[in-house]
């Protein structure tokens, strides 16, 4: 008998980054731009919050379900000098990063079987998940005429969905809904009686509008978003989710039952995450400079179609004109090239394979290097 892990995808990331590794181990270097993390880890003041309580001066053991109260009441001030929002603090849920997030939301709110339609390409983990909790995924094609994002014409075609997950700034294609764009899917989804939830992992990391809330428009979306990601905390596993009034008993629950609570650690350490502004924009300006020079510099390598890097930390390419395989192109770009890149599939199983995903999330220097080897790569291939 075998469960319903036989199922689930795997992440093909996981294979360029074992390539990676060997070649690593093989004595030659990698120009990394496959994975999709901070190249720097927590900031100062949170490494020290987290001494702080390793040295006795906080007492660590399990918490509230819902999280420690000084870190929901600091995540309801981030919404009010953000956002200009003022969230309930019943409604935040700290949770063990997004990814139980996700899981919540999903046995909160869904029945058995429930459609839950996601875009791709989009990161991958919205259709495992809801699989592997027995909930059906829906796959909602888009492309670059609707900025690979939802659309209410995209959303008409996906007809009986009982969820929708969104994400702007979104994975693998860093683009984003404006707020009208945002204000449609959101009207679409309460006159359609559809479940929405917000995946904002991404905020904080933009390049020009900073990103609109759902939170800001409605009362009944789920929003999820971590300390991974902006914060520079990925590995923490800690984040949290706003809910719906009629949510919170149901994920209280659930959370109890599934997680006790989150990493005790992980949430004292996060409270000094918001003291870190400073240092976090000045990581957002990095991503930035590395954004303007790949620009420049990728369509020089035959990269000339790039989705709107609005935000996030990704350039998603098509590389239709190179290839027909983008699996075999980014074995190659590595073998030849020593540059590590995500190959499409992961994020979308049907036409992934006309695209790549590039991380621009490392050091300035690894991705001039990595933008000068794929130049002459690319005139080696004629």
């Amino acid at each position: 008998m075998t469960g319903r892990g036989d199922s689930i995808a795997p992440f093909y990331v996981m294979e360029v980054m074992k390539a990676a590794a060997q070649r690593e181990a093989g004595g030659e270097d990698v120009m990394h731009m496959e994975v999709g993390e901070p190249s720097t880890g927590a900031p100062p003041q949170v490494i020290a919050a987290a001494q702080l309580a390793l040295d006795g001066k906080i007492q660590l053991g399990y918490t509230d379900a819902l999280g420690i109260p000084p870190l929901r009441a600091r995540i309801a001030q981030h919404y009010r000098a953000t956002y200009d929002l003022d969230i309930d603090v019943e409604r935040i849920i700290v949770t063990t990063g997004s990814s139980a997030g996700f899981v919540l939301s999903f046995l909160a709110a869904f029945e058995d079987g429930a459609a839950i339609g996601s875009v791709e390409p989009g990161y991958p983990a919205y259709r495992n998940t809801a699989s592997a909790l027995g909930f059906t995924p829906v796959s909602i094609p888009s492309t670059a005429a609707t900025r690979f994002q939802p659309t209410p014409a995209l959303l008409d075609a996906s007809p009986n969905l009982s969820g929708l997950v969104i994400a702007s700034p979104g994975n693998p294609t860093g683009t984003m809904l404006d707020r009208p764009a945002l204000q449609a899917v959101v009207d679409w989804s309460a006159a359609h009686h559809v479940r929405l939830i917000s995946d904002e992992i991404y905020h904080g990391i933009t390049f020009g509008d900073p990103a609109v809330t759902a939170a800001a428009l409605t009362d009944d979306a789920i929003i999820i978003n971590s300390f991974s990601k902006y914060f520079s905390m990925t590995g923490w596993r800690i984040g949290w989710m706003v809910v719906p009034t009629d949510l919170v008993s149901a994920v209280e629950r659930l959370a109890q039952n599934l997680y006790i609570s989150a990493p005790a650690l992980s949430q004292y350490a996060a409270l000094a995450a918001f003291d870190a502004k400073k240092v976090l924009d000045e990581k957002v300006a990095e991503y930035r400079r590395n954004r303007d020079m790949l620009l420049r510099e990728l369509p020089k390598a035959g990269f000339d179609k790039i989705a709107p890097v609005d935000g996030a930390f990704y350039m998603f390419a098509d590389v239709s004109g190179l290839t027909d395989n983008a699996q075999e192109f980014c074995q190659k770009m590595l073998a030849e090239a020593g540059v590590a890149t995500t190959p499409g599939i992961d994020f979308d199983p049907v036409r992934g394979k006309q695209f790549l995903r590039f991380s621009i999330a490392g050091d300035f220097a690894t991705m001039e290097e990595a933008a000068r080897r794929l130049r002459i790569w690319h005139a080696d291939r004629g």
